[in-house]
Formats: structure tokens, C-alpha cells, sequence
């Protein structure tokens, strides 16, 4: 069985990390206001896919460059100090590798992004492979996921997605994976529920607890 992670929200606890670098670029510019929520709900996508939603109106320039005003932004706070791992992640990753399991991200970050973040919290031992966004294409994309499952040799049914956004789910969904939705990310359990997951835990020790079937698996419609 592979497991598959999202990073963001199912992983590490960094939803604050991300609106307070959004918000400081916004400033930095002097865009419109927009809420902490909105922030939120875009997590998961890529940064030009999500910047796109929170300003649908603006100049292909000006959303560039709050990208690139965001990045700086996120890679001072990792400087300052490391965003939480969720509790009772790194005891389930290790669990699942002693039983043999096989894990990978598969992340709306970019490679710098997050081969920083595996860095500073010394998780890369953990996974066999990962797939950040400006590799491949966007969440709901399946694209991220069904390369990794060519990259592992893994067929689509042996293989289960584990995310906090809608996004993540929706990816599973169309790549033919099964799914388990997390409810202490960012994206409220009546949104992940809409992407048919197998179930939505409420702490990381009933993702590592969940019996999933192999013969079972959430198709594509």
C-alpha cells in the first residue's frame, strides 16, 4: 500500500504560516484587503493558481509579483522558526514504514519549498518520493498523483491520498485513488466529504488506524 501526503494541513501545521506571509506580501503591494478565510480556502492550490483566485482582476505582472514577494516572505518566517509538525505525525509515519508501507507527498509547494521544510524538520527519510507543484500541475490536476504512482510502480488501487482540502480529494478522486480527508487542516469537513473520501479522521493516529481495503477504490465519475 502507498500512502500518499499532502504537506500543508495534513503534515505540518503552517495555515498560519501561509496567511501571515500572504497578508505581509498584500501589504507589501498595496492591494485590496482580503480576509484571513479567503487565504485559507486557497491552500492546496498552486501559488499562481491560488493568487489567481484571490485576485481574479489584477494584471498577470502584479499577481508575478506578489507571488514572488510571498515566497521571500515564507522563506524569512522558516528562517525565524519551524511551523509545528501535527501531533502524532512522526510516530504514524514511522509505523507505517515498519509494516512495510511505502510513502510520498504530493504538495502544492514548490521543490524549494518544500525540500526546505524536509530539511529543517529532518522528515525526508520518511517518503520515497515527492512531487511539488512547479514539477507537474495543480491540485485538482491528477496529473501530481498519477505520476507518482508510475514513478513507484504503484497501481491506482493500491494507493490511498490523505489531505485537509478539498483540492487534495478531488486529485484522488480523478486519479481513481482512494481517499481519507483529515478534519484538523484547513478545509471544513462538509467540503471534504463532497469529494467522496473513504472517511475524515480527526487526529493522525486514526489515518494510521484506518483499515483500507485494497479492492476497493474511489473511481473517477
Amino acid at each position: 500500500m502507498l500512502y500518499i501526503f499532502d504537506w500543508d494541513g495534513a503534515l505540518i501545521d503552517s495555515a498560519d504560516k501561509i496567511v501571515c506571509a500572504m497578508q505581509a506580501a498584500i501589504n507589501q503591494l498595496g492591494l485590496p484587503v482580503i480576509t484571513d478565510d479567503e487565504i485559507k480556502a486557497i491552500i492546496g492550490l498552486g501559488l499562481p493558481e491560488a493568487i489567481a483566485v484571490l485576485y481574479p482582476a489584477e494584471r498577470l505582472e502584479a499577481r508575478e509579483e506578489l507571488a514572488r514577494h510571498y515566497s521571500l516572505e515564507c522563506a524569512m518566517i522558516d528562517e525565524n522558526g519551524l511551523c509545528d509538525v501535527f501531533p502524532e505525525v512522526r510516530e504514524g509515519l514511522g509505523w507505517l514504514l515498519e509494516q512495510g508501507y511505502t510513502l510520498a507527498v504530493a504538495t502544492g509547494k514548490t521543490r524549494k519549498g518544500l525540500d526546505r521544510m524536509l530539511r529543517n524538520h529532518n522528515m525526508s527519510h520518511y517518503f520515497s518520493a515527492t512531487r511539488c507543484v512547479d514539477e507537474t500541475a495543480s491540485k485538482p490536476d491528477p496529473k501530481m498523483l498519477l505520476e507518482l504512482l508510475e514513478e513507484l510502480g504503484v497501481p491506482a488501487v493500491q494507493a490511498v491520498m490523505v489531505g485537509d482540502t478539498e483540492y487534495d480529494l478531488a486529485m484522488a478522486k480523478a486519479a481513481g485513488i482512494k481517499s481519507l480527508g483529515v478534519s484538523y487542516g484547513v478545509h471544513p469537513v462538509k467540503r471534504l466529504l463532497s469529494c467522496s473520501p473513504l472517511a475524515v479522521v480527526d487526529k493522525f493516529s486514526e489515518v494510521v488506524g484506518y483499515e483500507i481495503s485494497c479492492d476497493r477504490c474511489c473511481m473517477a465519475e
